[in-house]
């Protein structure tokens, strides 16, 4: 869930910083796209006023009228309008034509409107594929009053409309398209760092709270390295602190409730065997005398209440036990604590023995289905695992019910991968609460028997400490409760 989760975060930041570094690449594109076209403009400007300066000249090469009506003025082209002629060829022409708008000097495709003043006029030409300039005047020559033009198709501005696209557009295009790439590939290389030190992070155990090596972390992260580091040895101070508490309260509480239990089992025992009157019990001799000669300040208990006595010392006894199995279990110490190879048919075998009086006295069939199977781990916590497992079904389990103990090695995929399990046909736990059982001091609500809820939270912290998965199912014709722990392979 982390992990998708983080890699969103990235993408998006990811993402900003590129929205961020292109659009500013895309406002330089566009004022240099702007500054082409201002550039373009002083030029064109420059062509202009080059236009203005040789329409006089145009006219004055007119020299006198046609000597027949059939035939064109006489023209003899001033050196600047030659030299124009000449520097542009295929780009420059010119036209001379009488006030009507007939042509008879120049080419004919030079035809701009015809002037009403003799001031010069400016337009825009499309001939062969190119946007010519025409400059154009009305005014008097040596043949009386005509109509001048002369046509640039080497004015900037026109071509730098026409290629707009190809000279100006795309390669802006290409340039903000080639730096995106280029930022895209530097930030992600830029946080690579980071994502594996998150990876890193995910990766750890949670109890693995161990400081992370802040000189093998680059100087951008080393901030947060350090704070990281210091939330760890926050949390694994807090978290030994609770652990020393609970491991030691549960060791005080073990020897004066064994003490307790002893005399109480004593005293059950004399209460069914021997003894036919009410058990008196001395607790405070300073009170006055009882009725019947019992004892000052005796407290009379009959067998009910010594069983009730019995059930409640064995139930604060075995919480005790248990607290101190889970501290245990939750030790980091564990991890530091070199593997034995341990043989759960040995184990199931011997859990077996432990409990079959249990399960005789309760009616039960307590059954063993085993095959030669071998894990890499702590002996004694699996027999703590598996005691749990046991006792939790035969507690659950109704008189005449079954219970079995499962060991052995699947295949799978071409893994070997060992197991253990124990079924019995008891009530179950429903599939919705088959996520919660594992909490701990969590019952079913209307579970019968006795139970502290937290057998399954045991049998689940030792699975993890042997990077075990303990799952939880439907028995038999969907019957009871199957506990299957599959060791990793």
């Amino acid at each position: 869930m982390q992990r998708p989760r983080l890699r969103a975060m990235t993408s998006d930041l990811r993402n900003r910083l590129l929205i961020l570094l292109v659009l500013p690449l895309l406002a330089l594109a566009l004022v240099g796209v702007w500054l082409d076209y201002r550039s373009a403009d002083e030029a064109a400007a420059r062509h202009d006023q080059r236009l203005l300066r040789l329409l006089p000249a145009l006219a004055d090469s007119v020299l006198a009228p046609p000597i027949r009506d059939s035939e064109p003025p006489l023209l003899l082209l001033a050196p600047p309008v030659e030299d124009f002629l000449r520097q542009h060829p295929g780009y420059a022409a010119y036209s001379v034509r009488d006030t009507s708008g007939r042509l008879l000097l120049g080419d004919a495709w030079v035809q701009p409107a015809v002037p009403t003043t003799q001031a010069p006029e400016f337009h825009s030409l499309e001939y062969g594929g190119v946007t010519y300039r025409v400059a154009v005047q009305r005014g008097r020559t040596g043949a009386g009053e005509l109509v001048v033009a002369l046509a640039d198709g080497s004015d900037p501005r026109q071509q730098w409309a026409q290629q707009l696209l190809l000279r100006v557009l795309l390669p802006n295009l290409v340039l903000v398209g080639a730096a995106g790439l280029a930022i895209h590939w530097a930030v992600r290389r830029a946080f690579k760092p980071l994502v594996d030190l998150a990876d890193a992070v995910e990766r750890r155990s949670p109890r693995d709270l161990s400081p992370i090596d802040e000189a093998a972390s680059p100087a951008e992260v080393r901030p947060l390295v350090h704070s990281l580091n210091r939330l760890f040895a926050l949390v694994n101070a807090q978290a030994e602190g609770q652990r020393r508490f609970v491991a030691d309260a549960a060791h005080q509480l073990r020897t004066p409730l064994a003490g307790l239990q002893a005399q109480v089992e004593a005293w059950a025992m004399m209460a069914r065997a021997s003894v036919p009157a009410p058990l008196p019990l001395n607790f405070d001799k300073k009170h006055p005398p009882a009725q019947d000669g019992q004892a000052p300040g005796a407290i009379v208990l009959g067998v009910e209440q010594i069983e009730k006595l019995r059930h409640a010392t064995r139930r604060t006894s075995q919480l005790a036990h248990q607290l101190l199995a889970l501290s245990r279990a939750d030790a980091r110490s564990l991890d530091a604590q070199p593997s034995q190879r341990v043989d759960l048919k040995d184990l199931c075998e011997a859990l077996l023995e432990s409990f079959l009086d249990a399960a005789t006295g309760k009616g039960l069939d307590l059954g063993l289905d085993v095959q030669s199977a071998h894990v890499a781990g702590h002996d004694w916590l699996l027999r703590e695992l598996l005691s749990n497992l046991v006792d939790n079904a035969i507690k659950y389990t109704p008189a005449g019910g079954v219970v079995t103990i499962r060991c052995g090695v699947r295949h799978a995929m071409g893994l070997h991968r060992v197991f253990l399990q124990v079924e019995d046909d008891g009530p179950g736990v429903p599939e919705a609460e088959r996520g919660r059982v594992m909490q701990r001091f969590y019952r079913v609500p209307g579970s019968v028997g006795e139970g502290t809820g937290l057998g399954l939270a045991i049998a689940d912290e030792i699975a993890r400490v042997h990077h075990a998965t303990l799952t939880l199912g439907a028995g038999a014709q969907g019957r009871g409760l199957v506990v299957t722990v599959v060791f990793p392979p």
